[in-house]
């Protein structure tokens, strides 16, 4: 069977279950360099999105098969420079859909009503009920998905319960999961959205998907969500916007060169900063897992 190695942690029932099915387990992370002398010893690595799978990670992988992405992008793998090698590449696309998904909604509420922000103020031993008396409501408005593959066909069925309107753009219209939901362009929906969610992953040849330019035609008081990836917003354009007043929040949780986000972004008062946890759930990382076997359990049959 096969020596395995899984470097970002999974969830300890997966781990069990590849052992019993007789392959050779080490979790272990490893920096990069480490990684280098290390990863010649297996046969298939599994990475989250803390390990980078570098061209000379792959070059070092003497015996590898198998690189698995417990997760949906593969954005931290040279996937192309590892298939030129003879090696595969897999991810688990649907396991975190459901997680992500409610992170983006638990973001639009917490803005939407300053959430955070009230939350700081009366563990700082303050009562101020009139800073916080203009919040807005979520239902009746409309929820402009980018993206509308698992995540985004996900949070569009929750949005719709709490009383949104959906409208979405997708590149590839003829792969979107819901196909009840209205297309449009990208300039319609970014003209009509009161929140705008990202669910694309990042290209880094073509840039940001959300330019400066875009944020010249949304409303004034948008609400930008990102659980997609860092870097399909411009980041100094939503800075800008931000501080200008034309974007009323952003929640954040994925960073252009995370772990370590621009600090003027991540502490400004009216963005919601979190560290890269959308499919941070028990739930998410027990399918997580499960896909995982799945995969190894189909490749090494």
């Amino acid at each position: 069977m096969a020596k395995i190695l899984i470097t970002d942690g999974m969830d300890k029932n997966a781990i069990a279950a590849l052992k019993q099915l007789g392959h050779d387990v080490t979790e272990q992370f490893y920096p990069e360099p480490d990684l280098i002398k290390e990863i010649g010893k297996f046969e298939c690595v599994v990475v989250r999105s803390a390990t980078k799978i570098t061209k000379p990670v792959i070059d070092a992988a003497s015996s590898m098969k198998l690189i698995i992405r417990g997760g949906v992008g593969v954005d931290n793998i040279e996937v192309a420079y590892a298939k030129s090698k003879g090696i595969e590449v897999q991810n688990t696309p649907g396991a975190s859909s459901a997680s992500v998904a409610e992170l983006a909604l638990a973001l639009m509420f917490a803005i939407a009503r300053e959430v955070p922000a009230a939350d700081k103020t009366m563990k700082d031993g303050k009562w101020e009920k009139k800073a916080f008396s203009k919040g807005m409501e979520v239902g009746g408005k409309v929820l402009g998905l980018v993206g509308l593959g698992r995540i985004g066909a996900s949070l569009a069925e929750k949005a719709r319960g709490v009383g949104m309107f959906v409208m979405a753009y997708d590149k590839f219209p003829n792969a979107v999961r819901d196909k009840s939901i209205p297309l449009h362009s990208k300039a319609e929906v970014i003209e009509k959205a009161d929140f705008i969610s990202m669910h694309i992953p990042f290209d880094k040849a073509a840039g940001p998907e959300i330019t400066a330019a875009d944020f010249d035609k949304m409303k004034k008081g948008v609400v930008i969500i990102n659980c997609a990836r860092g870097g399909v917003v411009d980041e100094d354009a939503l800075l800008a916007n931000l501080n200008s007043g034309k974007v009323r929040g952003a929640g954040i949780d994925v960073w252009v060169g995370e772990p370590a986000p621009r600090a003027d972004l991540a502490a400004h008062p009216k963005v919601v900063a979190i560290p890269h946890v959308g499919a941070a759930t028990v739930e998410a990382q027990e399918r997580v897992g499960g896909e995982v076997v799945e995969v190894v359990k189909g490749f090494f049959k």
